[in-house]
């Protein structure tokens, strides 16, 4: 029996690979977690049972024959329900599409498949990912955080990250508007990447019904992998990302290599607080241990943002850049102050540019808080503590302004035991390198950790 809450992708991989399992044997393991644990969490919304062991058995006989599709070969996998994947609904959440099952793939699921992972199923969300910082919809109902279920997984995949955590799934797919990845990632204990912006197609990531090519202002919008290790961050990313179309008859995409291989030699930029958005002491001393040891480890320290860049005014920029991008899909709304916005963007750019000449990575907090109770309350009525529930997006907005890859990594707990996490910031098109240094993280405060279900 493989231990589902801990084996990686990249180490299941290897043990069928080995024969040491099969493909069958693990989507039957996955379906009877499902059975057992989603009903705690409610992480997953629909699965494929039959279709699942069908193609498990078909990548068998492949492997029996010396064959394999790729790196991800009878790898059981799960994606958000919000990217069509044949055969399973394509509600977002919204019960005005409750059922609606989709006819084709998105690109993503059409390459994970092509890589040779099983999908199993696909997982909970926001009411039409309108949600960062929980995972609700009258569809499929109120996903619980496997660490505490009075708390919250995140949003908008939330169950994206919850399924990861307990288990139900070797490797995941969400998406990262406004955090979507990178909050539940961090709520949950877990390893997830926000690409460059453009990096993965986002082809079939949409309403059911038949998908149009995808709106130069949809630049916001960045769909990335969630995993229990570092190293499957960068697997996912090897096999999902490229361009497609066309465009893929004219460049091809590569994963450029991590500029540092070992701690020390890491330059490492460093905000823990800033008064824009103040970070709770709870989550605030297991991010100050982090970096003490950072510096211990050899790593070359340097506080403070980089020199051009205003937090305060890429958080309203970026709110400015969502609001654009809401008003496009609606049909509602001006343009409004989006030329001053743009221009904040692409100046936020060109400072993170400069900066990551001297820098190789910048960390920084993800959310002010670790994960928040449960509320159903409108959004709009919520509270954490005394603060604004939309204060959440403060941090995250600074590297999604300028469309950066972003990794968030676990790094330990709270006092009260929920997890705590840093987002790694990199270089524009340089992944691998936040990437890696999320991998050597490990090394300072532990790999992966489950919760206690």
């Amino acid at each position: 029996m493989i231990e589902l809450s801990t084996t990686s992708a990249g180490q299941v991989s290897d043990l069928l690979a080995a024969g040491a399992v099969s493909s069958v044997e693990l989507v039957q393991q996955v379906l009877a977690r499902m059975e057992q644990v989603n009903p705690l969490v409610n992480a997953v919304a629909n699965t494929r049972a039959e279709q699942a062991l069908r193609e498990a058995a078909a990548s068998d006989e492949m492997r029996a024959r010396g064959r394999t599709a790729g790196p991800l070969h009878g790898v059981p996998v799960t994606v958000k329900e919000c990217f069509h994947a044949a055969g399973l609904p394509s509600s977002w959440g919204n019960p005005a599409f409750a059922n609606a099952v989709v006819d084709a793939d998105s690109a993503v699921v059409a390459r994970l498949r092509a890589a040779g992972a099983i999908l199993v199923g696909n997982t909970n969300l926001a009411f039409m990912l309108g949600d960062f910082g929980q995972c609700a919809n009258e569809v499929y109902g109120v996903t619980a955080n496997p660490w505490d279920r009075t708390r919250s997984p995140g949003g908008s995949s939330g169950g994206s990250a919850a399924a990861v955590t307990a288990g139900l799934s070797f490797l995941e797919y969400g998406s990262d508007v406004a955090g979507s990845i990178r909050i539940p990632a961090a709520f949950c204990g877990v390893y997830g990447l926000r690409p460059t912006v453009g990096t993965t197609p986002l082809s079939g990531f949409g309403l059911p019904g038949p998908t149009g090519p995808i709106s130069e202002l949809s630049y916001p919008i960045s769909v990335g992998p969630m995993a229990r290790s570092a190293s499957d961050l960068r697997l996912a990313l090897r096999v999902t990302a490229g361009p497609e179309g066309s465009a893929a008859h004219a460049y091809r995409w590569s994963l450029a290599p991590s500029r540092r291989e070992r701690l020390a030699d890491f330059r490492v930029g460093v905000v823990l607080d800033d008064p824009g958005c103040s970070v709770n002491d709870d989550l605030a001393e297991p991010l100050s241990v982090l970096v003490e040891r950072l510096g211990t480890a050899g790593a070359t320290i340097v506080h403070g943002w980089p020199p051009g860049i205003d937090p305060a005014a890429v958080y309203r920029a970026f709110g400015g850049h969502l609001e654009a991008f809401l008003a496009f899909q609606t049909g509602t709304g001006s343009l409004g102050d989006l030329v001053q916005h743009e221009q904040v963007r692409m100046a936020a750019r060109a400072a993170w540019d400069r900066h990551f000449a001297d820098i190789d990575v910048l960390v920084c907090p993800v959310n002010f808080t670790a994960a928040i109770p449960l509320d159903d309350r409108p959004m709009e009525e919520r509270t954490i503590g005394s603060r604004s529930y939309f204060e959440q997006t403060f941090w995250i907005s600074q590297p999604s302004l300028a469309g950066l890859p972003t990794v968030v990594a676990p790094v330990g707990h709270t006092a009260a035991g929920l997890p705590a996490a840093v987002q790694i910031i990199g270089p524009m098109h340089e992944d691998d390198t936040a990437i890696t240094f999320a991998e050597l993280l490990a090394e300072l405060t532990g790999a992966y950790q489950p919760p206690p279900l």
